[in-house]
């Protein structure tokens, strides 16, 4: 008996720990500012399916000419992706199709974009997309930016 609940407690005190770690974890990537929770589909298809499959949770942070994208539900103390504002061309948004309202924040928008020469989509906010694009013509000048 004493044996179960020692494991039980050490189960819970695990629990704990680890989502004391994912808070913490958002809480210093958001500490400088400019961050955004955003969705994301990398190296898509020709053809993207609308089924919800594909998509990760995560926040954005803008960094100078870059944006970071961390997973969060990781521990991982680095950007997933970067994406470097002169390398991304915006193809077009939609509203999230068929199961993907499901899979997305709700009053998503989703937004089809190229990285260098990776297909991906991006699924923010609309006061996100926003900032989002406004950022992306702010470029400084010289540097290509293409948004259509």
């Amino acid at each position: 008996m004493v044996l179960a609940l020692t494991v039980c407690g050490i189960v819970v005190a695990l629990v704990v720990v680890g989502l004391f770690l994912f808070g913490l974890r958002r809480r210093l990537i958001q500490r400088s500012g400019g961050t955004f929770d955003c969705s994301l589909r990398w190296d898509l298809p020709e053809k993207p399916d609308t089924g919800g499959k594909g998509w990760s949770y995560g926040v954005a942070r803008y960094n100078g000419d870059r944006i970071e994208w961390y997973r969060v539900f990781s521990y991982a103390p680095r950007p997933r992706r970067v994406l470097e504002r002169g390398q991304i061309e915006v193809a077009g948004r939609r509203l999230p199709e068929g199961e993907e309202e499901l899979a997305l924040l709700s009053d998503s928008v989703v937004l089809a974009c190229a990285h260098r020469g990776t297909r991906l989509e991006l699924a923010m906010s609309e006061d996100a997309l926003t900032g989002f694009l406004a950022w992306l013509e702010a470029a400084p000048p010289g540097q290509r930016v293409n948004v259509a």
